[in-house]
């Protein structure tokens, strides 16, 4: 009876976790609506200068984003809400997108520290301590999902189980297998703040909407980890079970 009962209790678990991957993809169709037609293509809009130095700069900028939030949190600073946290970013890539892309280039790591920051809260929400080498590539692994702007199915998982050697060295490991994906995203942002007539209220838009993406897929993350600690299942299988339900037919 008990084994019953652990088993819908996962189900539930796992069915609300499906509901707030699908919210996710949700914001991201959002974004493409708003900036319709000029949603294609949006990385081809960059100067190449730009594009060849993206996966550098993003790197750069999650190894920044990584010190200043862990510092923040040793500075037992308090965790935001995630409205909080969406109406900092929204007033980040608005100024960021008043200049354009030297000012949206500029406001990048600041927005980066900002989710990586709301990441950790969430990684701690959960029971899981980012100042770890564990945790701290957890919250990094976070950005290996695809960004809103990606157009897929909704059932790419595959940052869930990506492996990283969980050493001294983890961070440094994540960071290099997070940001060429991660800098194809920001691209996309970088490109949507620097649509001409659009400005300031593109980057407010894009900026609300990939918080609220990673706020989300963070969540997926860590309550799938979570779930695996307390059932005993490998996280990998709760993955499929995840993935299952994601492909399933909604009922109308």
């Amino acid at each position: 009876m008990n084994t019953i009962i652990v088993a819908d209790q996962t189900h539930v678990r796992l069915t609300r976790l499906a509901a707030r991957h699908r919210n996710a993809r949700g914001v991201g169709m959002q974004l493409v609506g708003l900036l319709g037609s000029q949603a294609e293509n949006l990385l081809e809009r960059l100067p190449d200068p730009v594009k060849m130095g993206l996966e550098g700069a993003t790197a750069r900028a999650l190894e920044s984003a990584m010190d200043v939030a862990s510092a923040s949190r040793t500075a037992r600073l308090p965790d935001t809400s995630d409205w909080l946290t969406r109406a900092i970013t929204l007033g980040t890539g608005a100024v960021g997108g008043l200049g354009g892309l030297p000012s949206a280039l500029a406001e990048l790591p600041v927005t980066t520290t900002v989710l990586l920051r709301a990441i950790q809260g969430i990684a701690q929400e959960h029971g899981i301590n980012p100042q770890t080498p564990e945790g701290r590539a957890a919250c990094l692994q976070v950005f290996a999902a695809a960004g809103p702007l990606e157009a897929d199915d909704g059932t790419d998982l595959s940052f869930l189980t990506l492996r990283l050697t969980l050493s001294g060295s983890a961070v440094s490991k994540a960071i290099a297998a997070v940001a060429p994906r991660l800098s194809m995203v920001l691209g996309q942002k970088l490109a949507a703040q620097s649509v001409p007539l659009l400005g300031a209220a593109a980057g407010a838009a894009t900026n609300y909407v990939f918080t609220s993406y990673y706020q989300d897929m963070a969540r997926v993350q860590f309550g799938l980890m979570q779930l695996s600690q307390e059932t005993g299942r490998p996280v990998e299988a709760l993955v499929d079970d995840l993935r299952a339900l994601l492909s399933a037919p909604r009922a109308r």
